[in-house]
């Protein structure tokens, strides 16, 4: 066959993606063989991390991608985007003018996979739980705006919220606000181990090596009721520890599918193949990588040396060496094709200039050259982690106003020395928990931030990031998100380096594809199914 490389544009919240080639909308057969996903994320249970799937703890897209396909939520993001739409909910909404108070009627008949049946004390009792263990993952701070959770019968919920929130609706959409049984998930702490249970459209069990997840086999739920078709009967998701040990599985057949982390290499052979039986599919995404600081350490203390490191960056040069076409420079934390954002560090800062940081360093009185170390994980955003540091290493010091080093440490140890304030600089990905700017905004600026930052700007906090969710149409809502990037920009608790695009690679049986991830990098196992191959 002649290889098709499939590209999915889509404007985020408007049109679904454009389908053509194999993977496209035909649902294939339920029936057959179990169609095997590969990925590269790796998770451990540990004593530092004794609950990797726990919905209260698990704040990391991989960890997302296990308990969506199994754990139910009220509301659900929609093939293509746009609005969330009901799940285990039949309906939701908000019944005042202020978005202050949000309810919820259940589905009928709405059961756990074990058959108990699920109420709506059960849907209080897991935000509430949430809530009350307050990891310092800090996934709980999605909730942050619900004050109280109030039942009406067995079907009904009100959520009371402290402010307006326009986007709880997308809030309610993520694992955090996910169905769990009371009689398996303790209210006061985690439930420790690899057992995940729910009521979504899978069950799953997982296949464990030396404490590390290296399968996890998810079948069908017979006792579903949601929004949602299933497209197959069973899906194994495996656990690589490399991409060339994926890639070459996919091209054996041992592998149907394989998803993140794909490195640039591969992507670009496979999208110059002319006769292959795997399809590469390319999707809009919101992916971003950003630089965030310690402003509390000694050595990037002075706002002058953030600045100086934000006006030395060549965020250009970084895409081209390292990602090519694959990625695009950003300058703000919002991405572009997200309402809102803005192009804040551009404005700030213009194109990289040597001269200007100096001064920006005399002026402040610090003494060239700083010497910084970068911090990096090397085994969670693709094996191209490396090279992105070693030149943006390279850029600051060839400026001869920094002394940079550079240091790589696995995500399970490189995750607890970051929230523990480890590093003072260091490299963080970000897929977002919905496709609004909200999401790239509150994770880092507001209070109990997942990067347990000691940066809070009052005004972000009290005042705009409020304002902003005050705004049911998000258009509205542009000049506080504006304000927001520009006080970033200025004050540089974060520097966004750039925005990536999303690939799946999959044999040309299989069909789906094109709506398996969304922008959110959600994966969908649903959508798979098994055609018949060009």
């Amino acid at each position: 066959m002649n290889r098709k490389t499939l590209v999915l544009p889509a404007v985020v919240g408007l049109l679904a993606p454009v389908l053509a080639a194999c993977g496209g909308s035909d649902s294939g057969s339920g029936g057959g063989d179990p169609i095997v996903v590969g990925t590269t994320d790796r998770f451990s249970v540990s004593k530092e991390a004794p609950a990797p799937l726990d919905p209260a703890y698990a704040y990391d897209v991989g960890l997302w991608n296990v308990l969506r396909q199994t754990t139910q939520t009220l509301m659900v993001q929609p093939r293509g985007d746009g609005e969330p739409v009901p799940e285990a909910a039949e309906k939701c909404g908000f019944t005042d003018t202020g978005n202050e108070r949000y309810a919820c009627t259940l589905r009928d008949g709405l059961q756990f996979a074990n058959g108990d049946p699920i109420t709506a004390e059960d849907v209080k009792y897991s935000i509430e739980r949430a809530l009350n263990i307050k990891d310092e993952n800090g996934v709980f701070a999605l909730l942050s705006t619900v004050d109280t959770v109030e039942t009406q019968g067995d079907r009904e919920v009100i959520f009371h919220l402290k402010t307006a929130d326009a986007t709880f609706p997308f809030k309610l959409s993520t694992p955090v606000a996910g169905i769990v049984n009371p009689d398996q998930y303790p209210k006061d702490k985690l439930r420790d181990g690899w057992e995940l249970d729910g009521s979504g459209p899978y069950t799953m069990k997982a296949e464990v090596k030396d404490n590390e997840l290296t399968k996890a086999v998810f079948t069908k739920n017979p006792n579903y009721k949601g929004s949602l078709k299933v497209n197959n009967d069973k899906v194994e998701m495996v656990f690589f520890d490399d991409a060339e040990a994926m890639g070459a599985a996919i091209e054996k057949g041992d592998i149907d599918v394989m998803t993140r982390a794909m490195t640039p290499d591969q992507i670009q052979r496979l999208a110059k193949a002319t006769d292959s039986d795997v399809d590469l599919v390319e999707v809009s995404g919101l992916e971003i990588r950003y630089l965030a600081f310690n402003t509390t350490a000694p050595t990037v203390k002075d706002k002058a040396v953030r600045k100086a490191i934000a006006q030395l960056i060549n965020r250009s040069e970084l895409v081209s060496e390292v990602y090519g076409s694959q990625a695009e420079p950003l300058y703000s934390m919002v991405p572009a094709g997200i309402t809102g954002h803005s192009n804040s560090f551009f404005n700030k800062y213009g194109d990289p200039n040597l001269q200007k940081a100096k001064a920006m360093l005399e002026d402040a009185g610090v003494t060239t050259p700083v010497k910084l170390t970068l911090d990096y994980t090397t085994d969670h955003y693709g094996a191209a982690t490396e090279q992105e540091f070693e030149q943006l290493q390279k850029q600051l010091n060839d400026s001869g106003l920094f002394d940079v080093d550079i240091k790589g440490t696995p995500w399970d140890k490189f995750r607890k020395a970051e929230l523990k304030g480890k590093y003072d600089v260091f490299g963080m990905g970000w897929f977002p928990d919905f496709p609004d700017a909200d999401s790239f905004i509150a994770p880092f600026l507001d209070r109990d931030n997942t990067l347990n930052s000691p940066y809070a700007n009052q005004k972000i906090i009290n005042d705009l990031i409020p304002q902003s969710r005050g705004e049911a149409d998000r258009l509205s809502a542009v000049d506080s998100l504006t304000e927001i990037q520009d006080i970033t920009a200025t004050d540089v608790p974060l520097i966004p380096l750039w925005q990536g695009k999303q690939y799946v690679a999959a044999r040309d049986d299989v069909t789906g594809t094109a709506y398996v991830l969304n922008s959110s990098s959600t994966l969908q196992l649903w959508e798979l199914g098994r055609g018949v191959s060009d």
